[in-house]
């Protein structure tokens, strides 16, 4: 069941948010556009209850956290977009990933809140798809020659789709039949409200390196998600080039317990 009560107040603040800067926007000429391309390569976390499905025969709820199962799939791709006019701008940042794997003779999970029993093994068909998406008004604070510092509040969705596909094999008499194979989803989409502050620091005789950094708090229909970042990057005619590492935390408390990624990325920036 969608919480109305969230959405809605998220959606009054972003619209109080943007207003003053497309007002402003309306009257400049002056536009920067800047459109990056992200690699980003991140380490999963995150643990999940699947229940059975409605109208099954029964069973147990099967407990999983990504972290056990994801070892090897850590890909993700990202890109955001940002314009400004004078101190006023907006910016729009999406993630998604879909990711999958399969482990055999496994008891990385539990059934029913217990560990599954040591004759016992499983194999485990686990899949995430996920969305973030951040959409934010943005204003210039500070506009030094090597310090730039913007405030920005808006909003961030994320909707999350896993399922699991479960299989045991052994001495598994003690186990009820509903327990022994099935499949199991869980999934959400929040919207939460966030504000933030991003910038870079530059330095160097002409600037062109720099030290970016970005930082937000929100919350809503999740009860925490926050999210970091820095790097170094170096400036070139046409646009920049960041090593940099992100962080992104959310913590749901609902079947979808939490979710986090955290790892190095490579993104590309170009501005016109």
């Amino acid at each position: 069941m969608v919480c109305i009560r969230p959405l809605v107040a998220t959606a009054s603040c972003v619209a109080a948010l943007l207003s003053p800067a497309l007002a402003t926007a309306q009257g400049a000429s002056d536009w920067q556009v800047g459109l990056t391309v992200y690699g980003w390569f991140p380490s999963i976390k995150g643990s999940t209850t699947f229940s059975p499905p409605p109208g099954s025969s029964g069973g147990s709820d099967v407990s999983v956290d990504a972290a056990d199962i994801l070892q090897n799939l850590k890909f993700v791709f990202m890109g955001s977009f940002e314009a400004r006019s004078g101190r006023w701008g907006g910016f729009t940042d999406l993630i998604y990933m879909d990711l999958g794997d399969t482990k055999s003779q496994t008891r990385d999970f539990l059934l029913g809140r217990q560990q599954v029993p040591a004759d016992v093994s499983g194999k485990l068909d686990y899949g995430l798809k996920s969305t973030v998406w951040t959409l934010a008004s943005e204003y210039r604070a500070i506009a030094e020659p090597g310090l730039e510092l913007d405030t920005f509040g808006g909003a961030r969705m994320v909707d999350l789709d896993q399922t699991v596909d479960l299989a045991l094999s052994g001495n598994v008499g003690s186990i009820a039949l509903a327990d022994r194979s099935g499949s199991r989803r869980a999934g959400l989409n929040n919207w939460d409200a966030i504000v933030g502050v991003k910038g870079r620091v530059s330095f160097g005789a002409s600037r062109a390196w720099f030290v970016p950094y970005y930082a937000d708090i929100g919350a809503g229909e999740s009860d925490l998600t926050y999210q970091v970042m820095t790097g170094v990057g170096y400036a070139f005619k046409w646009g920049e080039v960041v090593a940099q590492w992100r962080y992104l935390d959310y913590d749901f408390g609902d079947k979808v317990n939490s979710l986090s990624l955290n790892g190095p990325a490579i993104a590309v920036n170009f501005r016109w």
